[in-house]
């Protein structure tokens, strides 16, 4: 399925919860933290007002609440806007 978001919205697919700490112990489901960090998969073409900066493939943080989870072909993703991204990551 192709989903283009319109305006200044980001597809997002958010990365996969931690599954241990750094010391060895495992997180049980109930404990996991959504994921702050995704890649993002698809942009819109962004309004008169604000251009898109964000590009497909960029890794970026975003907002503990940012965005509405939607699930494409199984797989949860993001959309959000733009302006709900806090940083991009290199």
């Amino acid at each position: 399925m192709n989903i283009k978001p319109l305006a200044d919205r980001v597809l997002v697919k958010p990365a996969a919860a931690e599954e241990k700490t750094v010391s060895g112990i495992i997180i049980p489901d109930t404990a996991k933290e959504k994921p702050l960090k995704g890649e993002v998969i698809a942009v819109g073409k962004g309004t008169k007002d604000e251009e898109m900066v964000v590009n497909e493939g960029d890794k970026v943080l975003y907002g503990k609440y940012a965005g509405t989870e939607i699930e494409i072909e199984g797989v949860q993703h993001l959309i959000m806007r733009q302006s709900d991204i806090l940083a991009i990551l290199s």
